[in-house]
């Protein structure tokens, strides 16, 4: 069973953690016009970040460092919601935690190390055609393998698959009302939605952003009800059942 001392610090890190990071997406959108720049030809997204100086670059590692930051949060919870024996639902909800944290650090890191280089060659003056086709065929398998394949869909899929296990388990939880989970659950199934943007479904990406703003506020509400709530029961109660 989690200490008050664990309480406190995973209470603190679900409302820090999503404050950072809705600032730093804010700021993205604002200097680099993210994420609909993606969609542009990979020439202006260069020179786009190019003209975002070291700012831009500075935004993404913060933005790199709250995924990393993601990972101490999936082990807190779990330590917050784990009875004596923690169940096999809970473990795996952990690790896919953890994935999910290094899934979006390995596609953020790609913004303030790579891509930089990438900028500065693509722009630069004595640049041949060959030398911008070269530099654009990098920036581009990066942006699918690391951008779409390891950030987007796996990052979707784990997170998804973490919050809606964690959120599930909240719901037997004291210390959480039942609408906690209830909402995590849908959020969960909202954030997966972005696993069909790929495949042609159009509205497969406003409903994950949505959901991904929301959740973020989810996680504050969390933090809130770890920080706030003088009871210190935390156990899941025990149906005669499987327990989640």
């Amino acid at each position: 069973m989690a200490t008050l001392q664990v309480r406190r610090a995973a209470g603190a890190l679900l409302i820090l953690i999503p404050i950072v990071f809705t600032v730093c997406f804010t700021l993205l959108q604002t200097l680099f016009e993210y994420p609909d720049i993606l969609r542009q030809p990979t020439a202006e997204v260069l020179t786009k970040f190019q003209a975002g100086g070291p700012s831009l670059v500075a935004v993404w590692y913060v933005l790199t460092l709250t995924a990393i930051l993601f990972i101490p949060i999936s082990l807190l919870v779990h330590r917050v919601l784990a009875d004596r024996e923690a169940s096999t639902l809970l473990w795996i909800a952990t690790t896919f935690g953890v994935v999910a944290g290094v899934a979006q650090t390995l596609g953020f890191l790609r913004w303030p190390f790579l891509v930089p280089s990438l900028a500065q060659a693509y722009l630069a003056p004595g640049a041949s055609a060959a030398q911008q086709a070269a530099t654009a065929a990098v920036f581009d398998a990066f942006n699918r393998y690391a951008g779409m394949a390891i950030g987007e869909h796996l990052g979707y899929l784990s997170t998804s698959v973490w919050t809606f296990l964690i959120a599930a388990r909240m719901l037997r939880v004291p210390l959480f009302g039942r609408w906690i989970g209830i909402a995590g659950m849908a959020l969960a199934i909202g954030v997966a939605t972005g696993l069909l943007e790929p495949a042609g479904v159009a509205w497969a990406g406003a409903v994950n952003a949505i959901s991904y703003l929301a959740w973020a506020v989810w996680l504050m509400v969390v933090g809130v009800v770890l920080l706030i709530r003088k009871t210190g029961v935390v156990t899941a109660t025990r149906p005669a059942a499987a327990v989640v």
